[in-house]
């Protein structure tokens, strides 16, 4: 059985594993740099309780 030309599947390989260390790498700074929600001050909160807009 012959042997594959290694040349473009390294190629191929080398792709394929820098996109999948660019896609993780995005995912792990999310995860590493969460962005939290804000809070707001107490004087602008609605002090009413939520209602139905119907009622």
């Amino acid at each position: 059985m012959p042997q594959l030309n290694p040349s473009p599947w390294f190629l191929i390989m080398l792709l394929v594993w820098a996109a999948l260390m660019i896609i993780f790498l995005n995912k792990t700074l999310f995860m590493l740099y969460p962005n939290h929600p804000t809070e707001t001050p107490q004087e602008t909160k609605h002090l009413t309780s939520w209602t139905w807009p119907w009622y």
